[in-house]
């Protein structure tokens, strides 16, 4: 009997859904048949490539619906958020089809006499995708959508959790007339996956994960011997400073957002949070009442706001987190009787801000990925800064502050890939999406988001005498 793949849903422990792992062989069938679509694709007119795509989106939107049921019983996401998910995967997969005539354009260079010089893209062929569960469509169309209408074909691997998004892709993808083989959803064991990922045919691995799967991805692309590129999105532990001229109230708002949305289960979740120490006091009474707001339990309750973590195991990370940083002197500001939904031992776990809190607790500095946020008072704006870079990640940071000058200038002595003013944990589609340190390596989305997509092929023309 095959190895499976199983979706246990985080809502009430069940098997969603299964399917049966593909074996090394189909696989790399797979990959074979991918680059033989890939070269018919690379021939079809970028108008059509683009026709075919944007057929999808709307196919998409019209299974908004199903797709928020789907979403809430795979990874617990609330039914009253699930249309977030699907505005953001169509914002950035139209945003990368409008750019795409302009960005894959030649680049014709100045006019040199006797000869004709420009830079061509090609696609660089075959692009495997390995995609996390968290917001399983909008991570996966940062990649999946600029190389198909490059001209690449593209193998996805989704995450386990969240393996029917995988397939609801593809399915949209049919149904608006993509070449067979061009976009292939493989259910793939982690040894599979790394085998085929030293396949000559795969030019190009984008992946969402942790460190250790990136160095993972990293180690087997390297072993393959083909020079294959990579993207790498590696977590993060998001900082927000709120200076003393912030709007108080509206940061607590963002900020209790931005720490708690998709049950803190993101990248680019807000994670700590320092603030100037004349407003301290204030903010955290803010941030406390906007924190009680929130509704924990069933995700397929449209009064849910907050909905379980992927699994117990992850709550219980959190809470262990949670735990040694009390034992350490930290104070938590949320009684979590007051979220009746909160068990033990369970995926559901009541939201926490900790105060009192310091470097030398993992909480502040260990990625959480779940629902709790430290809030630590400082001086100064340069107490925030050395504060926000004591991290091994640098995904995105915000600040909080009425003066745009002194945002620009302290946004530039932060190591971050997207520094925010006055708002947080938001992907704009026309800006590159990119981290330093831990976060990883490479760039999706905007215009940048194509360079790894493409090859860059130099044509130099020497023309005949007389021409």
């Amino acid at each position: 009997m095959s190895e499976m793949a199983r979706i246990i849903s985080p809502v009430d422990g069940s098997v969603f859904a299964e399917r049966p792992y593909v074996s090394a062989e189909e696989a790399r069938e797979s990959v074979a048949k991918a680059a033989t679509a890939q070269k018919a694709w690379q021939q079809v007119s970028l108008d059509e490539r683009i026709r075919i795509l944007n057929a999808a989106i709307d196919i998409l939107a019209e299974e908004t619906q199903d797709l928020i049921t789907e979403l809430a019983w795979q990874m617990g996401r609330p039914v009253s958020q699930g249309a977030g998910e699907v505005r953001g995967f169509s914002e950035r997969a139209r945003y990368m089809l409008e750019i795409a005539p302009r960005v894959l354009a030649p680049i014709e260079m100045p006019e040199k006499e006797g000869f004709k010089r420009y830079i061509r893209r090609d696609p660089v062929g075959v692009v495997m995708v390995i995609a996390p569960w968290n917001f399983p469509y909008m991570t996966a169309v940062n990649s999946v959508w600029p190389a198909l209408v490059a001209g690449n074909a593209v193998i996805l691997k989704h995450a386990q959790q969240t393996l029917l998004c995988g397939e609801r892709i593809q399915s949209v993808l049919e149904k608006a007339g993509l070449p067979e083989g061009l976009f292939q959803v493989l259910h793939m064991s982690h040894q599979t996956t790394s085998d085929l990922l030293k396949s000559p045919e795969i030019r190009f691995v984008n992946f969402t994960g942790s460190v250790g799967g990136g160095l993972s991805i990293q180690q087997a692309v390297a072993e393959s011997g083909n020079f294959a590129g990579t993207g790498l999105e590696l977590g993060g532990k998001d900082p927000a400073y709120v200076r003393a001229d912030a709007d108080i109230a509206d940061a607590a708002v963002n900020l209790a957002d931005g720490a708690f949305f998709n049950t803190g289960q993101s990248c680019c979740s807000i994670e700590r949070i320092y603030v100037h120490e004349s407003v301290y006091d204030e903010f955290v009474e803010a941030l406390v009442e906007e924190t009680k707001k929130l509704m924990l339990g069933n995700p397929l309750e449209p009064t849910t706001s907050l909905g379980p973590l992927v699994k117990a195991s992850a709550a219980a990370f959190v809470r262990g987190q949670i735990e040694e940083a009390v034992a350490a002197g930290a104070k938590t500001l949320i009684n979590p009787a007051d979220f009746p939904a909160d068990e033990e031992g369970s995926p559901y776990m009541a939201p926490q801000i900790l105060v009192n809190v310091n470097h030398d607790m993992r909480v502040m500095k260990e990625e959480s990925f779940g629902p709790v946020v430290g809030v630590m008072p400082v001086s100064s704006d340069e107490e925030a800064i050395l504060l926000m870079n004591d991290c091994e990640f640098g995904l995105s940071a915000s600040i909080w502050t009425r003066d745009l000058e002194a945002a620009e200038s302290l946004g530039a002595q932060v190591n971050t890939g997207t520094f925010f003013m006055n708002r947080c944990d938001y992907l704009d589609p026309s800006l590159v999406w990119t981290g330093v340190k831990n976060t990883g390596r490479g760039a999706s989305l905007s215009e940048l988001g194509y360079d790894a997509l493409t090859q860059p092929k130099s044509f130099h023309l020497r023309l005949p005498s007389g021409a």
